[in-house]
């Protein structure tokens, strides 16, 4: 079995979307970091934070990271996933990181299109729109630093999968 596969990005940029159509390709297992750790605890994201603030969720989903991680394995993960340099450092060390990269006006429609407002508590308390272009501001080079490819998320579905495929393709080649 292969090594792998991460998908980093922000919320809205397609990681679960674009993870299962992967995971069906390749022929490998998808996991998403924050429903396992919704599976695990028995509680929503916002439930989590709500109780053990930030910190306690963030720590949380770290080891989620680590409790997933197995080779044939397509991970979507939080979009915050990338805020611990550990978290950074374990996915770049042992498996493939793709960076589903867009703008963050076309996250910010995609959330408003899809609001899943239990499990995507605001970060800022503002409307979308700017808390999607202040995070985008603060993450874009953690996720970046962490990627092994930067894939455009502006396509469909089928079109990124297709990007990553040929990534890991030509990555595997040389």
């Amino acid at each position: 079995m292969s090594l792998p596969i991460y998908l980093i990005g922000a919320r809205g940029c397609g990681k679960t979307t674009v993870g299962q159509a992967l995971a069906a390709a390749l022929g490998y297992d998808f996991c998403d970091t924050d429903y396992y750790l919704q599976q695990v605890s028995g509680k929503t994201v916002a439930e989590i934070v709500a109780e053990e603030g930030w910190p306690g969720f963030r720590s949380r989903e770290s080891a989620s990271l680590i409790a997933v991680t197995a080779p044939g394995k397509v991970i979507a993960t939080g979009g915050g996933m990338i805020l611990a340099a550990e978290n950074r450092q374990f996915m770049h060390d042992n498996g493939h990181v793709i960076y589903l990269n867009a703008p963050a006006e076309i996250l910010a429609s995609r959330l408003e299109a899809y609001p899943e407002n239990a499990q995507r508590p605001t970060l800022t308390g503002r409307p979308i729109a700017e808390e999607m272009a202040e995070v985008l501001a603060a993450r874009d080079q953690l996720y970046r630093q962490a990627a092994h490819h930067i894939v455009d998320a502006m396509q469909s579905p089928e079109a990124v999968v297709q990007q990553i495929v040929n990534a890991l393709s030509l990555a595997r080649a040389s």
